[in-house]
């Protein structure tokens, strides 16, 4: 098995930890170890649990409670049906080759973090792509066009919703038609759901209410594993909740034997994950909906400073506000590719934008995050650049 490079992964592994103004991030703003055990009653003895974790491995499928507490986020799930990953790009690799073989067709939802398609495409399938589409309502799935790509013999259809890096999101509807296209003709359904928990009903917000009060009522399509019987759901601590250190993710799926040969496959990865991590990942799921809530009160207020800042600027960019998550995908409009000003913009400013070249498009859009606290002052240096060139 072959694999090209990781075009996103490498960008940032040019940019990411010199640059200091980040707009670039896809993750949300982060917590110490010792905030995170102040969320729990009794903070002093979580901080005692916590510093006699033992350091031997931990079990291969993840510790038995942390994987509980993540089939209790899914319907209809028991500890059986979760496999804990180091980080989700394990859990992508592990699935891909457990599902597919060489000469599967594969449909993906596109753009897509890379390895979505190109794990399949490193083992040999078929990968054709379904395009999102930019309009003037905002970013929109062609649920036709799918229908359009999915053949009698689709092995598997990949998606992400709440979507990297457009911000759209599937709806119930939507969902169900999905679910209804795979049942059709048998295939899985993988769907990255990592930024889940970052979506919010835009109607939910009354007159008068704040913005981040309006997000608090989030809502979301079903998971994947609750909507459908070969759904697999991937989920992970990293970005809705902000704690990428810590490296935990996951897989979910009703089938019992899917789950085992993942599992079989982990064995030739991480084998286990890390048992600080785990006991951490433990506290976070317990106060899951204040680290979600927090984060959707950041993105909200920063989504805000957006918009005033691309209406601003709409002779430059071309700007859909995201349904979900904590990323957009705005176009320049200025005739100059993304990758030429997003470099030009981080050696001559400090500033990161990601651009859309990293995801295989050749249209000038860039990748924008809105779920950190520094949001606001690193837009303002954007900005500040954007007048050196004469064009704010």
């Amino acid at each position: 098995m072959r694999v090209p490079p990781f075009e996103l992964e490498v960008f940032f592994g040019r940019y990411e930890f010199s640059t200091p103004y980040l707009l670039a991030q896809s993750d949300c703003e982060a917590v110490s170890i010792d905030a995170l055990l102040q969320l729990e009653p009794d903070p002093e003895a979580a901080r005692r649990d916590f510093l006699n974790t033992s350091l031997g491995y931990g079990e291969n499928n993840g510790r038995p409670d942390l994987r509980r507490a993540v089939a209790d986020l899914y319907s209809d799930m028991s500890q059986e049906n979760v496999v804990l990953f180091t980080g989700a790009q394990e859990g992508i690799f592990a699935c891909m080759n457990t599902l597919l073989e060489p000469g599967d067709h594969v449909v993906c939802m596109f753009p897509a973090y890379q390895s979505l398609y190109e794990v399949a495409r490193s083992l040999g399938c078929r990968v054709d792509m379904w395009h999102l589409r930019q309009t003037p309502q905002g970013w929109q799935a062609d649920m036709d066009e799918l229908a359009a790509l999915v053949r009698p013999d689709t092995k598997a259809i990949v998606l992400n919703t709440p979507h990297n890096p457009t911000g759209f999101t599937l709806n119930s509807e939507q969902t169900g038609a999905l679910c209804a296209l795979a049942r059709k003709c048998g295939a899985w359904i993988f769907c990255d759901e990592v930024y889940r928990g970052l979506g919010w009903n835009a109607q939910a917000q009354a007159p008068g209410q704040s913005a981040a009060a309006g997000q608090d009522r989030a809502v979301h399509a079903p998971w994947i594993a609750d909507a459908y019987e070969k759904g697999i759901s991937l989920g992970v601590l990293s970005k809705a909740y902000g704690l990428p250190g810590l490296r935990v993710g996951w897989l979910a799926c009703r089938d019992a034997a899917v789950m085992e040969g993942i599992a079989r496959y982990k064995n030739y990865l991480s084998i286990c994950g890390a048992t600080p991590s785990e006991a951490l990942a433990l506290v976070a799921l317990r106060h899951g909906p204040a680290l979600l809530k927090k984060n959707r009160q950041i993105i909200a207020e920063n989504l805000k400073t957006a918009d005033a800042f691309f209406a601003r600027h709409a002779n430059l960019f071309v700007y859909n506000r995201p349904m979900a998550g904590p990323i957009g995908f705005p176009r320049i409009r200025i005739g100059e590719p993304a990758s030429g000003f997003c470099e030009r913009l981080a050696h001559e400013a400090g500033v990161l934008l990601l651009p859309g070249s990293v995801y295989g498009i050749s249209e000038p859009y860039f990748r924008m995050g809105f779920g950190r606290k520094s949001f606001a002052a690193h837009l303002a240096r954007f900005e500040q650049w954007l007048a050196t060139q004469g064009l704010a």
